[in-house]
């Protein structure tokens, strides 16, 4: 049976992860990249389906994980009745090839241990041929097929067994045996071997020199830098996109449809990713996520798409792959996101907000941003009046939504900011005037009075979490009569056990069968603006509520159902981290990115 969500733990080499579980089983790595296809996907299977399990062979009584300090080296020991054991779980920054190390240490006592290694390429539909290799100081196993070539190298020896290869042997207190797991294109030569332990030191150094630079002294120093580790964990080195999360299709609803890719780069994710990365000190992570954004989006401003690839691809197609059953028999299994073709206004904004942000902030100037901008400002004057599938990517039909026009106030704001601030050329006259029309509409249309609230979409009464970013976005007061009315309004509809859904689900509204968890950055964003109104004890409260849900090495997936108490959604959930290190830095009553963001 398939680990829980929160079962796992991430290791990476900034440009492509691994997922690790509680018992040792390695059920989710694509390689080469992110976004590349899996070779171990048990994860959305079966073990058939591809996995790398190390773990004691007799019964295990207690199992205790952590990373090592502040780094992305996992430590999991194994208590037995033989005595005790650590696996160390790392994967070396990348020169010619991906390697995975796993190193087996022995603590206390002698403890047989087990190896099960089943690769399977292309999301576990392709079994490779494999054959030992003995050669140019590489012994164990390669396994091939297609484009793919991987080695496995071993201080034990290995054998094959049902299409799988295992290893039996003990680990007695002071010893170490290692295992190297590499990926090449099979066209390749074979790569050179790398010693893990050596590997080992060198990765571990470069991550404390990395946390070293993290500025961020809060009380919640601990969560917020293991959050900062998990980005810069899902960027993509080459081109500093950031991925969403790490996997796809792990169920919003265990038996649910609504299982998604998310090894993909958001434009909305733009802004709120700066402030965390500029809020921790790494201002090179935001320099290089800006430029990817800047290269993304360049083109005619009418083609602007809501997400690309980490290297800035545009086309996406979504499939389904119908032979895995999917996490706990959630189907279907889908890579790719036809969400990339909706028209969603709002990332308009995020755009126009994020790079107005690096010059308030003073980042080294961008020589193409301002010329994107004006683009699509040009393309906005008209555009923001259309309906669209908003943010929360509804596959039902287009509407006026709230948050959307807003984000599209929030484009002419800062493009006016930009011409009166930083001396740069527009025809602010214009852009002054659409603001103030796009104002007096939402302010018409978007507020209902009977409910004393803004509201999801022109002229519905439902709720939508998303408006709670109103006061941070500049749009109004958080202490405003009505934002307090839109607060209770959405607390009311969506609360859930502590934990706000995004808005209520229905067919008629997003196209979909109802039923998905608690979404966790909406919870952040409520102590966000509770925090704005100067309610900081609440807000707090909050904010401890959901530290309390991550799991034992500091992570938090996309969802969380606060009846079954388990997480849900896609995971890591970068969006999740990024609104965790926003709002530790809301917290602390000083000029935090709510505030910052509103001027």
């Amino acid at each position: 049976m398939t680990s829980k969500i929160e079962d796992y733990a991430l290791i990476g080499d900034l440009q492509t992860c691994a997922l690790v579980a509680r018992d040792g089983s390695i059920d989710w790595m694509c390689v080469p990249r992110f976004d590349s296809p899996a070779c171990f996907a048990a994860l959305l299977g079966t073990p058939d389906h591809g996995r790398w399990k190390l773990a004691p062979a007799e019964p295990v009584r207690d199992v205790q994980r952590r990373y090592r300090d502040d780094t992305l080296i996992l430590e999991t020991t194994f208590e037995t009745a033989g005595g005790r054991v650590r696996v160390v779980d790392f994967m070396p920054l990348r020169t010619d090839a991906i390697d995975l190390m796993r190193i087996v240490e022995g603590v206390e006592g002698r403890v047989p241990m087990r190896m099960d290694f089943s690769i399977r390429f292309d999301y576990g539909s392709i079994v490779p041929w494999v054959r030992a290799v003995d050669e140019r100081g590489i012994r164990g196993i390669r396994a091939i097929a297609g484009p793919d070539t991987v080695f496995l190298r071993a201080d034990v020896p290995l054998r094959g067994e049902n299409f799988t290869t295992v290893a039996e042997f003990e680990v007695a207190a002071g010893e170490r045996v290692a295992f190297d797991l590499t990926w090449t294109e099979s066209h390749h030569p074979h790569p050179s071997r790398e010693d893990p332990h050596a590997a080992l030191i060198h990765l571990e150094q470069f991550w404390r020199d990395w946390s070293s630079r993290c500025t961020y002294d809060g009380k919640w120093r601990e969560a917020v830098m293991r959050s900062l580790i998990t980005l810069k964990a899902l960027t993509y080195a080459p081109t500093g996109g950031i991925v969403a999360a790490a996997t796809t299709s792990l169920p919003e609803q265990i038996g649910g449809v609504r299982n998604w890719d998310y090894r993909l780069c958001w434009l909305r994710d733009a802004t709120f990713a700066i402030y965390a990365l500029l809020g921790g000190g790494y201002t090179e992570e935001a320099i290089a996520w800006r430029e990817w954004l800047v290269r993304a989006a360049a083109g005619l401003p009418e083609e602007l798409q809501i997400m690309y690839s980490i290297r800035g691809e545009r086309h996406l197609t979504e499939l389904e792959i119908p032979w895995l059953p999917g996490y706990e028999g959630s189907a279907p299994v889908r890579v790719g996101n036809a969400a990339f073709k909706q028209y969603q206004l709002d990332v308009y904004g995020e755009v126009m907000d994020m790079l107005h942000l690096t010059r308030k902030l003073d980042l080294p100037p961008s020589d193409d941003a301002w010329r994107v901008q004006s683009a699509l400002m040009r393309f906005l004057e008209s555009g923001w009046k259309e309906p669209d599938e908003g943010i929360w990517e509804v596959r039902g039909p287009r509407r006026h939504f709230t948050h959307s026009k807003v984000m599209a106030w929030v484009a002419f704001d800062r493009a006016v900011s930009a011409v009166e601030k930083f001396a740069l050329k527009g025809p602010v006259e214009r852009w002054r005037a659409m603001r103030d029309e796009i104002r007096a509409e939402i302010l018409e249309k978007g507020f209902r009075d009977d409910v004393n609230a803004f509201t999801q979409f022109y002229g519905s009464p439902n709720a939508d979490a998303s408006l709670l970013m109103l006061p941070a976005l500049g749009f109004i007061a958080a202490d405003d009569p009505r934002m307090i009315g839109t607060i209770a309004h959405i607390r009311a509809q969506l609360e859930n056990h502590g934990l706000l859904h995004r808005y209520p689900t229905s067919e008629t509204i997003d196209g979909l069968p109802p039923g998905e968890g608690t979404f966790l950055l909406c919870t952040f964003w409520l102590a966000d603006t509770l925090a704005l109104s100067g309610r900081y004890e609440e807000a707090e409260e909050i904010f401890e509520r959901l530290l309390a849900l991550r799991n034992d090495v500091g992570l938090l997936s996309e969802q969380y159902d606060p009846v079954a108490l388990r997480q849900l959604g896609n995971f890591p959930q970068a969006f999740s981290h990024v609104g965790l290190i926003n709002t530790a830095q809301n917290l602390r009553r000083q000029d935090g990115p709510s505030r910052h963001r509103q001027q």
